[in-house]
């Protein structure tokens, strides 16, 4: 299974649908919001939310939005990154809502080569979010520092810093005949 990719495999105008979904529950986003000392009713209390508010019920925190997200991409977009340079927007368009599952896909909107060091480049991405029904609900565009072929083949190939299993009493290796 590939997780992100060198500078080379990126085309401009690729699109990478990234999979699986993820369904939100109540509780990842009461401990999302927790977390990350965010204790706005809008999100904790469903009183508050089906009293006061033009939803009639509690709406999923953005940055947990935004962070599955960002973490869905991963595998596709930034998996080998040296470097996350800069978001450069991030729109909540459509809210999120408790039991909605989230579906993402990138695409590469530019790439340049780095001006400073030949052994990299940067990709600059948008990826959109939407829920079960095709709804967008966030979209937000970044540029990523990537490596080229030479910086990993430099420091290891595909999985840098994987180490070898090493016999002993336990296991006696793969040639061992039992």
């Amino acid at each position: 299974m590939q997780f992100g990719r060198s500078y080379e495999e990126f085309e401009v105008g690729a699109t990478y649908k990234h999979w699986p979904g993820k369904t939100v529950t109540e509780f990842d986003d009461h401990m999302f919001c927790l977390l990350t000392m965010n204790h706005h009713p809008l999100h904790l209390d469903v009183n508050y939310a089906e009293e006061t508010t033009q939803f009639g019920k509690n709406v999923v925190v953005g940055n947990y939005v935004y962070s599955i997200l960002l973490g869905m991409s991963v595998p596709d977009i930034s998996g080998k990154a040296i470097a996350n340079l800069e978001i450069e927007s991030l729109r909540h368009v459509a809210p999120t809502f408790h039991g909605d599952t989230l579906y993402g896909e990138t695409r590469v909107l530019d790439k340049w080569e780095s001006k400073s060091k030949d052994d990299r480049g940067v990709v600059h991405v948008e990826t959109v979010g939407y829920n079960q029904d095709g709804k967008v609900v966030c979209i937000f565009r970044r540029k990523v520092m990537v490596p080229k072929n030479s910086y990993l083949e430099a420091r290891g190939g595909e999985q840098p810093g994987r180490p070898v299993p090493q016999p002993d009493k336990n296991w006696p290796g793969p040639d061992a005949t039992e």
